[in-house]
């Protein structure tokens, strides 16, 4: 190679490397972001970037366009390793024409989505845009198109996970939402279909960027955040965190843990963890920090619909994905939200050969005008039908209540559970002692006149030693086994181990129709 052709390559690759410039990325690091190569560095393991299309320029000639040509065109593409394990990514550049989508830097991502497909690893965007790149019109609309065809395409194939790291907006905010994961950051990140300018004007709200699309609004009002952090390099450490907990396609196992924490582990305090009266909440979360290894449990979704806890945990060095219901908040009812968010989190796991775990306590569905109103209805349904549909192993325990629609829905033996436990203190029926007695006894408690409040307590207390316990399902074989409490972990691990061959086949159709 010549003098001449290698001082070019050499110029050109420093083009690509400086992006916008040392101004522009210095503006990045005022608003506490890092700069798009930065982020890829402190995502991978050291030394493992190999950048695809890294000279790629666009080809618009509009409105002063070709005076303006950077290398790369404002998308770092390419693929590493995370743990030693392979992945593709993309990294929006902000420095370069504000991160805007073109025609080619459309294409860029695209290659990288197929190569992920093709060679069976998780893909991974970190977003950094402030749109469609408006001088090239359609071209860069119908980059988004494309991109979305992939995400749909790779959805239960590979992992997809979306970190938005500045702005996300407009058409753009799509491909993140059919992507598994999405982890915002606190401060510096939104994202919005319209933003506050055009709000106001159609509707005559006025609302801030971080009310309306900010990460504690996905966070806690919509659910369409999993992860929120504090700062990019947070962020960053959370991907692969979750990497972790995942295979790298729908055909693998996800990876083993290394944890040293014995299998026959009992847990002693979880005998009294479950409160003698019924009406006493306790934080389930404590349950699984119990169970699971070292106490390493990673919930997604934290703030959104409390009174349904869902994470990533490891039971015997096995990933498992565990749906809980918290009676510390709202009793541990499902409503839509919590139906929305356990439906989406029981498929993924089993798109990717996750087990399932599921610890209940539930009282019913939360009822009232506004979640009638709501579409209660499809949306429980939509969690009934996950856990129907899914054919990873699956193996629930029942801590407490379990009455009603509820009990079936929350992986119940009826629905192809492949291990059903229960605590003594478990109450399987229709409903609760209270409601049941109001119902079964009306005319009685009508006729008792002062002597009302003891009938009732008779009945109810009568009504509780028949019905609000465990036995009769565990003679009819609905429960495998009553348990105690302390022996959760043991009986759970050996229940993994069993069923680590398990095979169980759909009926053969295109897909089912999802109650949406």
């Amino acid at each position: 190679m010549s003098v001449d052709n290698r001082r070019e390559l050499a110029r050109r690759l420093a083009a690509a490397r400086a992006g916008g410039g040392e101004q522009r990325i210095a503006r990045q690091h005022e608003e506490g972001k890092l700069a798009a190569r930065e982020r890829v560095e402190l995502l991978l393991d050291p030394g493992s970037f190999v950048e695809i299309d890294g000279l790629v320029a666009h080809r618009c000639v509009d409105f002063g366009m070709e005076k303006q040509r950077i290398p790369g065109d404002g998308v770092v593409c390419g693929y590493g390793t995370v743990e030693g394990r392979l992945v593709y990514l993309f990294a929006q550049d902000f420095t370069v024409f504000g991160g805007s989508l073109s025609e080619t830097n459309a294409k860029k991502i695209c290659k990288v989505m197929d190569l992920a497909m093709e060679n069976g690893a998780p893909v991974i965007g970190l977003n950094d845009s402030g749109g469609a790149r408006i001088q090239e019109g359609v071209a860069s609309l119908g980059g988004y198109a494309d991109i979305f065809l992939r995400n749909t395409l790779a959805s239960g194939v590979v992992p997809q996970i979306s970190a938005i790291l500045g702005p996300c907006a407009g058409g753009a905010v799509y491909s993140p939402a059919i992507t598994d994961f999405i982890l915002m950051v606190e401060g510096t990140s939104y994202m919005f279909v319209t933003g506050p300018d055009v709000i106001k004007t159609v509707t005559h709200e006025e609302v801030t960027k971080e009310a309306l699309g900010g990460a504690s609004t996905h966070a806690s009002k919509s659910g369409v955040s999993h992860f929120t952090y504090g700062n990019d390099a947070a962020c960053l450490m959370g991907i692969r965190e979750l990497l972790s907990f995942l295979p790298s396609n729908n055909l693998d196992d996800p990876p083993p843990g290394r944890s040293d924490d014995d299998p026959d582990r009992e847990e002693p305090a979880l005998d009294g963890l479950v409160p003698e009266d019924p009406n006493r909440p306790y934080d389930i979360k404590r349950l699984i920090a119990a169970v699971v290894d070292d106490g390493d449990f990673l919930e997604v979704q934290a703030e959104y619909a409390k009174n349904l806890v869902v994470g990533f945990a490891r039971l015997g060095n096995r990933s498992v994905g565990i749906v809980a219901n918290q009676p510390a908040y709202l009793a541990g009812v499902l409503d839509i939200d919590a139906s929305l968010k356990g439906a989406r989190f029981v498929r993924f796991c089993d798109a990717f050969n996750i087990p399932l775990v599921t610890f209940e306590d539930v009282p019913g569905f939360l009822p009232g005008t506004q979640q009638e109103y709501g579409g209660i209805i499809k949306h429980g349904a939509k969690l009934l039908y996950a856990f129907a549909e899914a054919t990873v192993p699956k193996l629930t325990v029942i801590t407490r209540k379990a009455y009603g629609g509820a009990y079936c829905v929350m992986a119940s033996k009826h629905i192809r559970t492949d291990v059903n436990l229960a605590y003594p203190t478990a109450e399987i029926a229709v409903m609760g002692p209270e409601g049941a007695v109001n119902i079964l006894y009306r005319r009685e408690l009508a006729e008792a006149g002062g002597r009302a409040a003891e009938v009732r307590a008779a009945k109810v207390a009568e009504y509780r030693e028949k019905f609000s316990n465990p036995w009769i399902a565990a003679e009819r074989g609905y429960v495998d086994a009553v348990i105690e409490p302390r022996r959760t972990r043991p009986e759970l691990v050996r229940a993994l181990r069993q069923l680590e061959g398990k095979r169980q086949r759909l009926p053969a159709k295109k897909h089912g129709n999802l109650p949406l």
